[in-house]
């Protein structure tokens, strides 16, 4: 049996080992971790609503109204009327004709090629994808074919020379470590001229991108009534601060993933008080333009204050703001300091991202204040010897 002793050593040597960090509380802008009040800028709560008083309501109501578990999978017995009409929302929400819940977005990625490929098909992926959709292209046994970061040119070379009757083409829509986006409406026109289905992944452009959030389909111009080829899967537990994940799109497309995505079928179904919850959540985004508008406020008062230091600071239209350092140690030494200065930003290692590519990735939130921003702004100059 092998003893993964030297191998975790390895990893400690070369500052990739992960380490996880108690937080107490609710979530906000201010967490208690590990005994220690911290300035948080490594949530994915990004409009605030993880603790907003209508959804926390909708929770604990259908708690009472109908317990804590769905107690089956969805296809017995687990799906309820709370999981039906958020289904029906976020399809209305989405303008798409149909949606389907499940339990996160990695399943939902991992289940969604499974069910539309298999041998003999062909899956292309952006280099960038996330982690959940590899994994979910390796799992359909389909051929697996990557193109270069955001490159439509070569994907269109690539797709125009494969043979395969299915093809299917996947992509996040906001990049979750650069914080840029995807080129929508170019990749559906590229897909639809070669009868490709386009899935994107916008787990981190749902809420935060498009009129009233509607997401980054919406943002790009991309509309379900020209584009009945084109998946889309976003989650609900970051912008909605929730739980769970969905994907809307074509009715018969959406019908044949129920009947055959295993990871849809075969696990229990999420709480319906998630997904009562979820609907709240529905509502407060749809309304609250402010908290879309701050976030953009805030993004460009850190752009202002980050100008002149020596690591880049990636240029993001969303709430992911990547400060680009280069070596894993002096990433982490950046982390450690912010954390003596009661501030927690994360440092990213690979293979989470590229070699040479470590970055703090900072993630604002609706709920932080100019100063909460300022006051990171003044650490990271301190810590880049920069005069105030």
């Amino acid at each position: 049996m092998h003893d993964f002793t030297q191998d975790l050593a390895e990893l400690a040597a070369q500052s990739l080992a992960r380490t996880r960090r108690v937080v107490a509380g609710a979530q906000g802008p201010v967490l208690e971790v590990d005994g220690q009040a911290c300035l948080s800028f490594c949530s994915n709560d990004y409009l605030g609503l993880s603790n907003h008083p209508d959804i926390v309501a909708s929770c604990i109501a259908a708690a009472d109204q109908y317990g804590v578990g769905a107690a089956a999978s969805a296809l017995i017995s687990g799906h309820g009327d709370a999981h039906e009409q958020l289904e029906r929302e976020l399809a209305a929400f989405t303008g798409q004709p149909r949606a389907l819940y499940f339990s996160n977005g990695y399943m939902a990625n991992l289940g969604i090629p499974c069910a539309l490929l298999g041998a003999g098909d062909t899956i292309f992926l952006d280099r960038l994808s996330h982690a959940s959709l590899i994994d979910g292209a390796r799992l359909s046994g389909a051929e697996l074919r990557v193109f270069p970061h955001n490159d439509t040119a070569r994907l269109e070379q690539v797709l125009a020379r494969c043979k395969s009757a299915r093809k299917l083409v996947a992509t996040d829509a906001v990049f979750s470590m650069d914080g840029d986006l995807a080129p929508l409406a170019e990749l559906a026109a590229v897909c639809a001229r070669h009868g490709a289905w386009l899935l994107v992944d916008d787990a981190h452009g749902f809420g935060v991108l498009g009129p009233q959030g509607r997401g980054s389909l919406a943002h790009a111009g991309v509309s379900a009534l020209h584009a009945p080829h084109v998946l889309y899967m976003g989650t609900l537990g970051k912008a909605a601060g929730v739980a769970g994940a969905f994907v809307a799109g074509d009715a018969t497309l959406v019908e044949w993933i129920m009947q055959r995505a295993r990871t849809y079928m075969f696990t229990t179904a999420n709480p319906p008080l998630l997904a009562a919850a979820a609907s709240a959540a529905l509502r407060v985004i749809e309304r609250d333009e402010w908290r879309r508008e701050r976030l953009r406020e805030l993004a460009a008062q850190l752009t202002l204050g980050l100008a002149d230091l020596p690591w880049r600071l990636l240029p993001s239209p969303t709430a992911i703001q990547p400060l680009i350092v280069g070596d894993n140690a002096p990433a982490r030494a950046l982390m450690q300091s912010l954390r003596e200065q009661g501030i927690w930003t994360p440092a990213i290692c690979p293979p989470t991202v590229p070699k040479g590519t470590a970055r703090l990735r900072i993630s604002l939130s609706a709920l932080h204040t100019p100063a909460h921003v300022e006051r990171l702004i003044d650490a990271l100059r301190q810590a880049a010897g920069v005069r105030q």
